[in-house]
């Protein structure tokens, strides 16, 4: 078929192709030996776009390390969540749960390197994706990779290097870049999975379809829906029991409240498009827009104890709130989220040495809080039991000006690839209050019932707002090939931001082929993160149980910039600043053995986080009836050092191929100073040391013969620590390492028709119980690293046309 000149040197700009023309979408795209011979295909030979700018890059290439991942690697996880697909791929990706912990239930942070989630910078298609609208764990605020439809992806490329002087904030521990489908054909399928235990049922549905213009591009649609049921991995609270012994005339539920996956349902769609206008200009355009809805239990209030509450007043004679929760009552905290992600472009070129590539995005999160199952106590009978909690809005617009230039050096064989750019950026987070009954302190708060809606307060007008940010950024990146061995790059960024001031950051990279099928590879950079106006200017108020007393405790997040907080000692935040290091070496043989090691030191200084807790100072107005208050801060220094080990091996094995993959990740963070060194802030330091495991590995075969297909996946993590947050201070638990084994088992019944039928954790494992917990009924821990619900079995159909 006849492709226009424009596609060709876009593609080749892209590193789609080869200089030779060859299509290389495949991540199995055969490489060549050094004495000419096909070799066999590895996973080092897969094109690539992500941290580089040159043309004719492979993966083996490259001068920092980055895995590809294919549609057929997707497909091997069983799940719509693009965070569990990550998580079982990529050897220093971790994902909690967290149920019951907020608004981190539905959006889950998913860290890289054991860094932040919001030291990963994600991308669609090679633009920024946007920010979630919750601020998390530690005040982390991250793209949320859920809202992308995993149908959607025709490859991912992960970057684990700094990268701040190529692409900006965020880029710390890594990029990650998604590729969305672009070829014709249509794929529709329909999966269901349930766990071990009879619950957590999962139906889920995709459907992608593309068309070729003729010579003119290529347009893709796609839509994703996923229901999923609740779980629950929990025991009767003891206080629930005593009450029920102390109340016979009452039917308590069996469990008070629910610990584990949230019911959750999701729509998504999306669209890919790429145009030619002519043979030196073409259109592209992508959009991705997701909705979800979910509900998640919170702390059960004890009638008996919950004084707050359930205290009776002359205020309000004759209400009892036991007459409306007679056995207590367990909150129910409601989630909604709109997600919108558009991108459009256009790309050219000026010579066929000069292209361009002139882009705008807009970026859109939106949650809606709520909460049923309550009352605001203070309020009395005039209370209502569900409330409107808020709306919290992330918006994003970029705009983009990119130019890659081969420039002919005549002391060189090959070109000097440069590329120089521009970026704007703009974010605006936006808070709404809620339901003026979920903040509002009633005449009862004087006769000590507790003010707001009772297990999450609603955003007050004195918290709503509207806060923006902008920058301007330029950019340059080179990379010389110097001679047939080596290889060197640098790259240098200047950014500047309205909230605080300018930042500079640069890279250098170097490769040396020791062989044509092994070299070693370097980097040296500097990286950043700005603070988002989130951030900068938000407060938050949320609700405990305190596991020792089981009473409900109030927290207080303060903007840096409150008076209060500054009285305690809070100061502007100032960007977190990186300094990496990395060594690799990677290899490839004929047999198809590939690999590589990569070892890494990131020192990270003034990292982000919470203050330590501080009481209200004696005669300080305290209307939200606050226990403690904190607020952000980056007095944190850190140290984070590691080695990557990827292995690919594929060789032919009886009638059919085999492929065998190791994934291994060691990674140690170590506070160096800050306040975490000091005794009254020893939950920031086991945070940032030993909340995650050090060791994360998989192990996967599998075996392709004849229309079977046989996967089996062993994952290992490392021990780890978790902790428990309570009014009077906190408590600690380690837990060991675990195993688990994953299998599944395709069938191809005919070019259009496939099943496939598997189960993840096959043998049922499940960690040692969290002790420290168990007063509220919790059995495993909620900030494991991996899914604590046991196995989970799953079945596929697949039709393609």
């Amino acid at each position: 078929m006849h492709r226009s000149k424009l596609s060709r040197s876009i593609l080749l700009a892209l590193g789609l192709v080869s200089a030779g023309g060859a299509i290389a979408a495949d991540a199995g795209t055969a490489g060549t030996s050094s004495s000419g011979n096909a070799a066999a295909p590895t996973q080092l030979d897969a094109m690539l776009v992500t941290g580089t700018r040159a043309s004719n890059r492979t993966q083996f290439e490259t001068l920092a390390p980055v895995d590809v991942f294919t549609k057929q690697d997707i497909q091997s996880v069983d799940s719509t969540d693009l965070k569990d697909v990550l998580a079982q791929l990529v050897p220093s990706f971790v994902v909690q749960r967290l149920p019951m912990a907020d608004g981190q239930v539905f959006v889950r942070p998913a860290t890289l390197r054991g860094l932040s989630p919001d030291q990963t910078l994600v991308l669609v298609n090679g633009r920024r994706f946007h920010r979630s609208a919750l601020l998390g764990n530690r005040g982390a605020q991250a793209a949320d990779l859920a809202q992308i439809p995993t149908s959607a992806i025709k490859r991912i490329e992960v970057l684990r290097d700094g990268a701040s002087a190529q692409y900006g904030s965020d880029a710390i521990a890594g990029v990650i870049n998604i590729i969305l489908e672009d070829s014709p054909g249509t794929e529709i399928t329909a999966g269901y999975s349930q766990y071990a235990q009879g619950d957590g049922g999962s139906r889920d549905f995709s459907a992608r379809t593309g068309w070729a213009l003729g010579d003119y591009g290529s347009l893709a649609l796609f839509a994703e829906s996923s229901n999923s049921d609740a779980t629950s991995r929990t025991r009767q609270r003891p206080d629930a029991i005593a009450f029920q012994a102390a109340h016979p005339e009452l039917d308590v539920p069996n469990p008070v409240q629910r610990w584990g996956q949230p019911e959750l349902e999701s729509r998504r769609v999306g669209f890919n498009l790429k145009a030619n206008a002519s043979d030196t200009l073409e259109l592209y355009a992508f959009g991705l827009y997701s909705h979800s809805d979910g509900v998640s239990d919170f702390n059960w209030r004890n009638p008996d104890t919950t004084t707050g509450a359930y205290r009776t007043t002359s205020i309000f004679p004759g209400w009892n709130l036991r007459s409306l929760y007679p056995v207590g009552f367990s909150p129910q905290y409601g989630n909604t989220q709109n997600d919108l992600q558009l991108v459009a472009g256009l790309r050219g070129e000026i010579t066929p040495k000069l292209r361009w590539d002139l882009s705008a995005s807009y970026g859109r999160n939106a949650i809606d809080y709520s909460l049923d199952n309550s009352i605001n106590a203070s309020l009395g009978p005039d209370s209502p039991t569900s409330f409107d909690l808020g709306r919290l809005t992330q918006t994003e617009k970029n705009a983009n000006a990119d130019f890659n230039y081969e420039w002919d050096v005549a002391a060189l064989s090959k070109p000097v690839n440069v590329a120089f750019g521009a970026e704007f950026r703009q974010e605006t987070y936006q808070v709404r209050a809620g339901d003026p009954a979920s903040y509002a302190v009633g005449r009862g708060a004087a006769a000590g019932l507790e003010a707001n809606s009772n297990g999450a307060p609603g955003f007050s007008a004195s918290q709503a707002g509207q806060w923006s940010q902008r920058s301007k950024a330029a950019y340059v990146d080179m990379e010389v090939p110097l001679g047939e061995r080596w290889s060197i790059g640098a790259a240098g960024r200047y950014e500047d931001f309205s909230s605080f001031g300018s930042t500079v950051d640069g890279k250098l990279s170097a490769r040396f082929a020791i062989t044509p099928d092994v070299a070693l590879r370097g980097t040296l950079s500097t990286g950043f993160r700005a603070p988002t106006p989130a951030q900068l200017n938000t407060t938050s108020t949320t609700q405990g149980l305190d596991t020792r007393t089981l009473q409900i405790f109030t927290s207080g997040r303060l903007s840096p910039s409150d008076p209060l907080a500054q009285l305690l000692g809070a100061k502007p935040l100032t960007p977190e600043e990186s300094r990496t290091a990395s060594l690799g070496l990677t290899w490839r043989t004929d047999p198809g053995l590939s690999g590589s090691v990569d070892v890494y030191r990131i020192t990270l200084s003034d990292r982000f986080s919470q203050s330590a807790s501080f009481a209200i100072p004696a005669g300080t107005p305290n209307p939200l009836g606050y226990t403690s208050v904190n607020y952000f801060t980056n007095d944190f220094d850190t140290t984070t050092t590691g080695v990557d080990v990827v292995g690919n091996y594929l060789r032919d094995l009886g009638a059919g191929r085999m492929t065998l993959t190791l994934a291994y990740n060691y990674n140690q963070t170590r506070v160096d100073n800050g306040s975490t060194s000091v005794a009254t802030n020893e939950t920031q330091r086991v945070l940032f040391e030993d909340r995650l495991p050090e060791h994360k590995g998989s192990f996967t075969g599998s075996w392709d013969v004849g229309a079977w297909s046989l996967m089996a996946r062993v994952r290992y993590y490392g021990k780890w620590t978790d902790s428990t947050g309570n009014a009077t201070g906190d408590i600690y638990q380690q837990f060991g390492a675990m195993t688990f084994l994953d299998l599944a088992v395709g069938y191809r019944i005919n070019e259009h028709h496939s099943l496939r039928v598997g189960a993840d954790n096959v043998f049922d494992r499940y960690p040692d119980e969290a002790t420290f917990q168990a007063s509220r009924g919790l059995i495993y821990s909620r900030n494991a690293p991996y899914d604590t619900d046991g196995a989970n079995v799953y079945a596929q159909y697949r039709l393609t046309f």
